[in-house]
């Protein structure tokens, strides 16, 4: 499995503080069965004032250490983005890393106030020719009515990242709800962990992956966690990529999706 969305590195942003967290979440990470995680520290002005070239140090000065301590866990780099006006251009300067220097990166909106500025913006960066990839979405407090504009931008070319401890409910019920949905609709790009943490946010695929197999089959749920992640490392243009199946010819009908609801006794709708 291949993880594009993990808060690994210590003391750089709010996810472990000491580099031996940072060990016991990679030993997790492999136990888990994830090969290749991408470290994607935050970047969020006046609070993670983190770089391309501050983020890729940290990455290759901790991939040393899990080399020398003989944990096969290959490391890549991203970051996750905070969404502002000046973003397009920071990254053209090279200040904010896209994930393994491709078109595509994570991007992370308010998680209390929605803003009209995200939809506009996100377009524009699609129209830039970026692929912007819409972190944990259901996460967000305001998911019930900002729901539809979500799914305008993944018709407009965004992919969406879901939080796969969202859909065992770590995360809470209303998180859950929407993954569900998310999953259930055919709109989830990629799953990762978003891991933080040994304890409380662990960096684990696998609990995720088989929800995503319950209802979406095995060869679906596979892209999640192996076949777009590998396109996005591959920097591949989308139209090389099995898209979502809510945006193929062959998309989950709403029969299917009602007996999907009923197997899993959820009111998603």
């Amino acid at each position: 499995m291949i993880d594009l969305h993990c808060h690994l590195l210590p003391g750089i942003d709010d996810g472990p503080k000491e580099i031996n967290e940072s060990i016991q979440m990679a030993k997790i990470a492999v136990k888990d069965g994830i090969k290749v995680i991408a470290c994607t520290p935050h970047i969020y002005q006046g609070a993670y004032n983190n770089d391309a070239q501050t983020i890729q140090k940290a990455m290759h000065a901790f991939q040393k250490v899990l080399d020398r301590e003989h944990i096969k866990l290959e490391l890549t780099f991203g970051a996750d983005t905070h969404l502002h006006p000046n973003l397009i251009e920071e990254i053209e300067k090279g200040r904010v890393p896209t994930l393994h220097n491709s078109r595509y990166l994570l991007i992370e909106f308010n998680h209390h106030i929605a803003s009209p500025f995200y939809e506009d913006y996100t377009k524009k960066m699609i129209a830039h020719g970026l692929v912007p990839i819409i972190t944990h979405p259901e996460r967000l407090d305001y998911i019930d009515h900002f729901y539809p504009t979500v799914t305008r931008l993944i018709k407009a070319g965004a992919w969406t990242q879901i939080t796969a401890s969202s859909l065992t409910g770590r995360f809470g019920s209303k998180a859950k709800k929407f993954a569900m949905k998310f999953l259930v609709e055919g709109k989830i790009a990629i799953l990762a962990t978003d891991a933080h943490s040994v304890k409380h946010r662990p960096p684990i695929l696998s609990e995720g992956l088989k929800v995503a197999e319950f209802i979406l089959g095995k060869e679906e749920a596979n892209r999640l966690i192996l076949e777009r992640p590998q396109a996005i490392l591959d920097n591949l243009d989308t139209h090389q990529v099995i898209p979502v199946p809510f945006l193929r010819e062959a998309a989950i009908s709403s029969e299917k999706l009602w007996r999907y609801l009923r197997k899993i006794q959820f009111d998603l709708i």
